[in-house]
Formats: structure tokens, C-alpha cells, sequence
């Protein structure tokens, strides 16, 4: 070796150097320590100076590669520790990188094309990644277009560097977020989906893999990354993967494991690690574009392999999490069963099925609570299979919430786990939901009587099962009675209760059952926390009380405080995803720690309050709940203003469309009229013109046609002016009724008192005048008819010329002369008869206005001879109630004087007495005319 280095070294001959670095090469693998100690820095030397001839640059990076790299060392292994191989790479790699040029050279090397160059050139840098990553990658950052100077091999025609190329990036972007980004901004999504694509997607072989792994790396926790991914429109491109075949017997390892990566490529995308904004824009785009049905369908086959199936499971669960469009299309898929069931039906068979695997069983729990992750109208769904109302009566199909019960109560303590886990999902931040399932009963044994849900979980608490069951009971007891005060009433009413969770607190078990002990506390504390007090025996003052004489307040909290220093606690805490290596590590829901975590504090506090801090917490949360109320109040308001607002911006934006639309009619009917014009215009020109033509003749017979036109026109004129007159003359005819019988009446009214002579008068002057309108109205009237008579002469002349005109057109020169006559004639005559119409209309308007008025006085006079009627029947009824009243006094002043001659008094005669009561009604008289 020592031999060979000194020819590298000393050799001017390129020949003899090259010989030398070729027997290094075959000496490196066996002597890998001696060569890579005593040559490596000739080898370097060589890269550097004879880069002319591709054949010892070849060999330099062989033996460089065989030195560095520990892959050749596996059949060794055996031999030597895996420990020691690794050290020697790793210090001949940082022997290689403490020149930083050394790597840039390596770099300008990969760039050749030169088979012989490139591809031990790329083994190299791999190996170095390998060993020194962080170190290689900060210098590869560095160097001036060096990841992009990688990014070539992706394209190379040849597929054994494309490959090595492939697994150099994986190395290159392994933990590095920077290069991450530089690698996918150089079009590594689209080249890798290329290949994948070309290698046959899941049924392609290891290269399909490494291309997995890189995406991988290039996407996980890389959320800059998985961005430009969906927004590059990457997502729909891996629909095609998951395309599986009916018969899915007999898959190869490889696709298995092609399929396992697409899978987990899917995760990456969705993981609730991720930003919400980020998963939920993934999760629409994967249905959209058909993913999640893919995926569906993948799940519902027949002969899948079952890792497949799970992995599958755990994917479709992140599609659907949280995601409410996606949930409802979960919710919607069935199985192809005879009848169709459900999917969730389905998967919550094999959840409370012992007989399962394990991981599905798993899967099956976290698909179920992805299902009801921030899903209402879910949770209803499960909650109301368990009401009695919609409880199927005929037993035909098994229900999601009839599985639930079933797994709740089985033998199964991992079924109980998973049930009770599942129920609790189902009630997670629903208020609603808690308190209707206090309504559930269950048939315990025929005869009994029915117990509710909520009794037959205490029930089976105190009735010492496993740690597994219990500890699942109490979280999903736990979860139904936080925030909801009538489930702690409902839980405070059986007397059991508060004493059991007291035995289980104060007693001193063993490690196993501190973790109960822990959940109970919480229970008791949830009872303190969110009780209402509606219940006398178990107010919270007292249940403090009984904790202080039981228990013990540090006691208590302690107890309390088993559940977060709980190993398994602080493993479910981390991801929502439940993985447990055994079934007995299966105790903590990742949900269920979140619960802890908010109450403990707070039930730590609450032990400690004295009555009057409950009371001011109390006031203070009913004031809180008020203005929670307003907050949703207005934002109801809000939400009802958007819509409207919505609905009016739709209504403006018909509008407008319609307004555009009739605008645009406007303008052509504006567009055609114009024509119409310049085509009538063009018309008139032609027709006015008197050339000198052989057609005069015909240009005046469409004079004289228009000419008869008009008089038609005026024709129908005459005869609207004749039914107009006859209609005057007819109102005139009512009018002399009506003042005929207007006159009689005043006649009559006359001649029965003298005291309506001054209105009677009136009333006639009125109708003189009255007459005097109405003859003036004849008058004008007659002048009119002897208008319409001369305009119906002018119109008989009009015909007989126009009738005159027509044999004239058979002529040729002669006519000529005389049409322009006629032509001139009618024209004036016609301009005279348009202003004889125009003076009659507006005679026509000034009778009209005569008729108005004569009919206003009219119905003057008409009032003024009902007044008068009123005013006669008064005086008539007076003059009678006046002769009562005389007749009276005649009576008594003949009794009178009948007594007064009786009596010998002297009495005037009756002349004198006639003539005094004369003289006393002319008085009288004169008085009621002036009353």
C-alpha cells in the first residue's frame, strides 16, 4: 500500500498513477483501515490534478467510497462489532469534510456526465451523508447552486444513477427543513410522481419506495412544504395509487410496502400535528378530487392484507378529523353486505370484537373518534341509536349505539375500554347530548325492571371488575358529568354513589389501583364542581365536609394528582392517535387528558373554597352565561344579516344582469330605429326627387297614393268629430231635463211660503243664467255642425279629384302639367282641413269646459233646493205647534170670562177682544219672521 500511495504520489506517468490508484481500489475493501490511513490524501490529490481523465477519477472514488462506507462491511459484521465499523467511516468521514473543498469538489465531479465519474461520484456523497449528515449538509447549503447541482441526477436518462441519485436526496434532506425547501422548489414533486408513475405505482418495485421515503422527508413537518403541495395540485395525482382490483388476494411484499408508504404520504398531509388551516385545505382537496372515496373503497374490500387495513383505517380517520363535509361522506359509505350496513356499523363490529387484532382493534377507536371530532350532527346520530324512540323494535339491524352498550358491558375488559372510550367521544363538548342520554334504559333481566345507562356504569364500578373496565368507565363518566350540573344531579341521586367513590379515595391500595383511586377523586370533584345544589343531602358544602372527614383535603388532591403522573397518562397526552404496544398499556384517551388538565386546577381550587367564594363563583359564572347569551344573541343577528346581505347583493346582481341586458335591447331597437330612419330618409330623397325619368309617372302615382292615405285619415277624423257632437248634444238634452225639473220645483216651493221668496229668487236668477249658457252653447254647437257639414263638401271634392286623378295617369307628357296642379291643391286643401280639426278640437275643449261648469252649477242649485226644502218643512211644522197654542188660549179666556161674569165683573165684548188677540198675533207674527 505504502508503495502504491508513493507512485500516486511521485509517478509523472498517467499510465503508472492510474495503475496504482487501481490496485488501491482492489486493496480498499480488505485493508479498508491502511488505505484509507495512508492514501487518502493522494486520492484527494489525484481528484484535484487529473480530473483530464475520467478512468482515475473512477477509481479514486471507488476506493474513496470502499474506505468511507460502512455497506461493505455487512458480511463482516459478524466478525467485527458494528460499533467499531461505524467509527471508522464516521473519522475517515470527518477526515474527508475538514477540507471543505473537498466536498465542493465532489460536487463539481457529480456534474460530469461521464458514467465512470458520476455515479461513484454520487455512491460517495451518499456514504459521507451517511456519516457526517448535519455536517456534509451545511456544507452542501453553502456551496454556491449545490442542492440544485443534485437535482440533475433525477433527470439522468440512466436509472441506475436516477436511483442512487433518489437515495442521495433522501440523505441530503433528512432533518433539514432548508434544504427541504430548496429541493421541492426545484421541481422535485413533479419529477418524483413521474417516476413513481412510470415504475407502476404500487405495484412498482424499490425505486417507487425510495421515491416514498423522499417525499416523506421532503413533507413531514415541513408545512411550507406540504403548501406548495397542495397548491402545485399534487393531491389529485395520488388518487391513482389506491386504485385496488376486486380480487386483492396474493399482493408482493413490495406493494405491500409501496402501499403502506402511500398510505403514511397521506398522513403527512393531514396529521393533526399540522396547522388547522393547512389539514383542513388538504382534507377538502382529498374529496374533491376523489382520495377519500378511493380510500373507502380500500376499506371496504374484500381480501385486503390486514396491516393494509389498518394502515388504511388510520388514514381515512385523519381525512375525516375535524373536517364536517368528509365526515358526512363517512357517515353516508356502506359495506357491500345483503342488507348494505353502514361502515361505521362495520368497523364498531371488529372494535368490540375480542377475536380481532389488536391494532385493527385500535384503528377502529381512532377512526370512531376522528368521526365525532368537532361533529355534532355525528355525535347526535351515535347518541340517538341508544334513545328509545329510534331503537329498532324488530332486532333487524344492529345499531352503532346497540354495539356500544354491548362492548360497554361484555366480559371483554378491552371491548369495555374501547366502548366506554367511544361513548365518551360521542358526548365530548355536547351539553345536549349528556342530558339525553340520562333518558337511556336498559333491560338488565327479564322481570326486572329497567336501569338507566348511567346506574348500570356505577353498577358495574362497584362491582369490582378489572383495572381496564373501570378506568374506562370513570373517563366516560368523567366526560358526561363535566359541565353538565342535571347529569351530577341524576349521579348525586342514588345514595351508592358518593359513599363507594369515598371508600375508593380513603382506602390504601396498591400501584395498580392508585390510578382508580385518582379517577374516582376527579369524579367526586366534578360532582363538587359542577353541582347546582338542587339536592339537599349532597350540596356542595356538604360533600367538602365529607371529603374533609373522610378523606382528607391533602389526602384528596394528592390522590387526585396520580392520574398526570401516570406513565401511560403522559403517552396518550402526546398525539390523538391511540398506540399502545400491549392491550394492558390501553388506560389514558388522549382527549380524556385534556379533560384532566382543565379540571384538576379547578377542582383543586374548589375543595379549598369556603360557601361564600361558591356563592360569588357562582354569580359570577350566571353573569358570564348572560353575556355568552347576548354574544350568541348578536352573533345569531349577524349570521341572519349576512344572509340577508347575501341575498341582496344576489338580488343586485340580477338586477344588474337584467339591466344589462335590457340596456343592450335599448340600444339595438335604438340601432334598428335609426335605420328605419336613414332607410325612410333615403326613401323620401328618392320619392322627392323629379328627375327627368321615364318613371315621373309612377312617383306620381305615389304621390297621389299618399295623398289618399291622408284622406282616409281625415275621413275617420270627420267621423270621431260626428260621434263627439252627437255625445255633446245628448249631455246638453240631460241638462235641459235636469233644469226643466229644477225649475218646477222652485215653482212649487214658491208658491206655498212667503218666507222662502229671497232664495226662490236666487234660484231662478241661477237658472236664467243657466239658460243663457245653454243657448250659447247651441249656438256654438249649430256653428260646429255647420263646420263638420262644410269639411264633409270639402271631403266629397277631395274624392271626386282624387277619383279625377286616376284615369289622368294613363297619359304621359300632358298630365304631366296638370298632376303638379293637383298636386299643389290638395296639398293646401289639406293643410286647410288640419287646421279646421285643429280649431275644432279646441272648441271641442271649450264645450267641455262649458258642460263642467254648468254642471257644478247644477249641483249648486240642487243643494240650495234641499236647504230650502229643509227650511219649509220647519216654518210648516212652527205654524202648527203656533195654532195648538192659540186654540189653548181661546179655551181658557172663554173659561175666564165665564167666571169673571160668575163673579159680576164687568167684561169687554168679544170685537174687543177679537181685535186685541189681533193685534197680539201680528205681533207674534212679526217675531217669527224675525226668528
Amino acid at each position: 500500500i505504502q508503495k502504491l500511495c508513493d507512485r500516486v504520489a511521485s509517478s509523472t506517468l498517467l499510465d503508472d498513477r492510474r495503475d496504482a490508484v487501481r490496485a488501491l481500489k482492489s486493496l480498499s475493501k480488505k485493508y479498508r483501515l491502511e488505505v484509507g490511513i495512508q492514501a487518502m490524501e493522494h486520492l484527494i490529490h489525484v481528484l484535484q490534478t487529473d480530473r483530464s481523465d475520467s478512468e482515475i477519477i473512477g477509481y479514486a472514488l471507488d476506493t474513496l467510497y470502499n474506505v468511507i462506507s460502512n455497506d461493505l462491511e455487512e458480511e463482516e459484521q459478524e466478525e467485527n462489532s458494528p460499533k467499531q465499523v461505524d467509527d471508522l467511516g464516521s473519522q475517515f468521514t470527518e477526515i474527508f469534510i475538514k477540507q471543505q473543498e473537498n466536498v465542493t469538489l465532489l460536487l463539481t465531479l457529480v456534474e460530469e456526465f461521464d458514467f465512470h465519474v458520476r455515479w461513484p461520484g454520487v455512491k460517495l456523497l451518499t456514504s459521507l451523508l451517511k456519516q457526517q449528515g448535519p455536517q456534509v449538509q451545511q456544507i452542501i447549503l453553502v456551496s454556491p447552486m449545490g442542492v440544485s447541482r443534485l437535482m440533475d441526477l433525477l433527470a439522468d436518462s440512466r436509472e441506475v444513477i436516477r436511483n442512487d441519485g433518489v437515495l442521495l436526496l433522501q440523505q441530503l434532506t433528512k432533518s433539514n427543513a432548508a434544504i427541504q425547501k430548496i429541493v421541492a422548489f426545484e421541481n422535485a414533486f413533479e419529477r418524483l410522481l413521474d417516476i413513481i408513475t412510470e415504475e407502476g405505482n404500487s405495484d412498482g418495485g424499490i425505486v417507487v419506495e425510495d421515491c416514498l421515503l423522499l417525499l416523506q422527508n421532503l413533507l413531514k413537518n415541513n408545512n411550507s412544504n406540504q403548501n406548495f403541495f397542495k397548491e402545485g395540485s399534487y393531491i389529485q395525482r395520488m388518487k391513482p395509487w389506491f386504485e385496488v382490483g376486486d380480487d386483492n388476494c396474493g399482493w408482493s411484499a413490495q406493494k405491500v410496502t409501496n402501499l403502506h408508504l402511500m398510505l403514511q404520504l397521506v398522513r403527512v398531509l393531514v396529521s393533526p400535528t399540522n396547522p388547522p388551516g393547512a389539514t383542513s385545505s388538504c382534507q377538502k382537496a382529498m374529496f374533491h378530487c376523489g382520495l377519500l372515496q378511493q380510500l373507502c373503497t380500500i376499506l371496504m374490500a374484500t381480501g385486503v392484507p390486514a396491516d393494509i387495513l389498518t394502515e388504511t383505517i388510520n388514514t381515512v380517520s385523519e381525512v375525516i378529523r375535524g373536517c364536517q363535509m368528509n365526515q358526512d361522506y363517512f357517515a353516508s359509505v356502506n359495506a357491500p353486505s345483503n342488507p348494505p350496513r353502514p361502515a361505521i356499523v362495520v368497523l364498531l363490529m371488529s372494535m368490540v370484537n375480542e377475536r380481532q387484532p389488536f391494532v385493527l382493534r385500535c384503528a377502529v377507536l381512532y377512526c370512531f373518534q376522528c368521526f365525532l371530532y368537532k361533529n355534532q350532527k355525528g355525535q347526535g346520530e351515535i347518541v340517538s341509536t341508544l334513545l328509545p324512540s329510534t331503537i329498532d323494535a324488530t332486532g333487524n339491524s344492529v345499531s352503532a349505539g346497540q354495539l356500544l352498550c354491548g362492548g360497554l358491558f361484555s366480559t371483554d375488559s378491552l371491548s369495555n375500554w374501547c366502548a366506554a372510550v367511544a361513548l365518551a367521544h360521542a358526548l365530548q363538548e355536547n351539553a345536549s347530548l349528556k342530558e339525553q342520554l340520562l333518558r337511556v334504559q336498559l333491560a338488565t333481566s327479564i322481570g326486572n325492571p329497567p336501569v338507566s345507562l348511567l346506574q348500570q356504569c356505577t353498577n358495574i364500578l362497584s362491582q369490582g371488575s378489572k383495572v381496564q373496565t373501570r378506568v374506562g368507565l370513570l373517563m366516560l363518566l368523567c366526560t358526561w358529568l363535566s359541565n353538565c350540573s342535571i347529569a351530577v344531579t341524576h349521579f348525586l341521586h342514588n345514595p351508592a354513589n358518593i359513599p363507594f367513590l369515598t371508600g375508593q379515595i380513603a382506602e390504601n391500595l396498591g400501584e395498580e389501583e392508585q390510578l382508580v383511586q385518582g379517577l374516582c377523586a376527579l369524579l367526586l370533584g366534578i360532582s363538587i364542581y359542577y353541582n347546582d345544589n338542587s339536592l339537599e343531602n349532597y350540596r356542595k358544602e356538604k360533600l367538602k365536609q365529607l371529603i374533609e372527614k373522610r378523606i382528607g383535603r391533602e389526602n384528596f388532591i394528592e390522590k387526585l394528582g396520580f392520574i398526570s403522573k401516570h406513565e401511560l397518562y403522559s403517552k396518550a397526552a402526546q398525539k390523538p392517535q391511540p398506540s399502545f404496544s400491549t392491550p394492558d398499556h390501553m388506560m389514558f384517551d388522549h382527549e380524556f387528558t385534556k379533560l384532566v388538565k382543565e379540571l384538576e386546577g379547578v377542582i383543586s381550587k374548589a375543595i379549598y373554597k369556603s360557601s361564600e367564594e361558591d356563592k360569588k363563583e357562582e354569580e359570577v359564572k350566571k353573569t358570564l352565561e348572560q353575556h355568552d347569551n347576548i354574544v350568541t344573541h348578536y352573533k345569531k343577528v349577524i349570521r341572519e344579516q349576512d344572509q340577508e346581505l347575501e341575498e341582496l347583493k344576489q338580488r343586485i346582481n340580477t338586477l344588474t344582469s337584467q339591466n344589462e341586458q335590457l340596456q343592450a335591447t335599448v340600444t339595438q331597437q335604438v340601432s334598428q330605429i335609426q335605420q328605419h330612419k336613414d332607410q325612410y330618409n333615403l326613401l323620401k330623397v328618392q320619392l322627392g326627387k323629379d328627375t327627368q325619368h321615364h318613371n315621373s309617372h309612377s312617383e306620381t302615382f305615389q304621390m297621389n297614393g299618399i295623398q289618399t292615405e291622408e284622406v282616409s285619415k281625415l275621413r275617420e277624423e270627420l267621423e270621431e268629430w260626428k260621434n263627439k257632437h252627437e255625445l255633446l248634444q245628448g249631455q246638453l238634452r240631460e241638462k235641459d231635463s235636469v233644469i226643466e225639473k229644477l225649475k218646477s220645483s222652485h215653482l212649487e216651493t214658491g208658491t206655498t211660503e212667503q218666507s222662502s221668496q229671497t232664495s226662490k229668487s236666487g234660484g231662478l236668477e241661477l237658472s236664467n243664467e243657466l239658460q243663457k249658457e245653454l243657448e250659447t252653447l247651441r249656438s256654438q254647437i249649430e256653428l260646429q255642425s255647420a263646420e263638420i257639414s262644410k269639411l264633409q263638401m270639402e271631403n266629397q271634392r277631395l274624392q271626386v279629384m282624387s277619383t279625377a286623378a286616376d284615369p289622368m295617369l294613363g297619359d304621359s307628357g300632358a298630365t304631366a302639367a296638370r298632376s303638379s296642379e293637383t298636386e299643389g291643391r290638395l296639398e293646401q286643401e289639406i293643410r286647410e282641413l288640419k287646421s279646421e280639426v285643429k280649431a275644432l278640437s279646441e272648441e271641442k275643449e271649450s264645450l267641455k269646459q262649458h258642460l263642467d261648469s254648468s254642471s257644478s252649477t247644477v249641483a249648486i242649485l240642487q243643494d240650495e233646493k234641499s236647504k230650502l226644502q229643509q227650511e219649509v218643512a220647519e216654518s210648516k211644522k212652527e205654524q202648527d205647534d203656533l195654532l195648538v197654542l192659540l186654540a189653548d188660549q181661546d179655551q181658557k179666556l172663554s173659561a175666564l170670562k165665564i167666571k169673571l161674569k160668575d163673579l159680576g165683573v164687568p167684561v169687554e165684548d168679544e170685537d174687543d177682544i177679537e181685535s186685541g188677540d189681533q193685534g197680539d198675533e201680528d205681533e207674534d207674527g212679526d217675531e217669527e219672521e224675525q226668528d
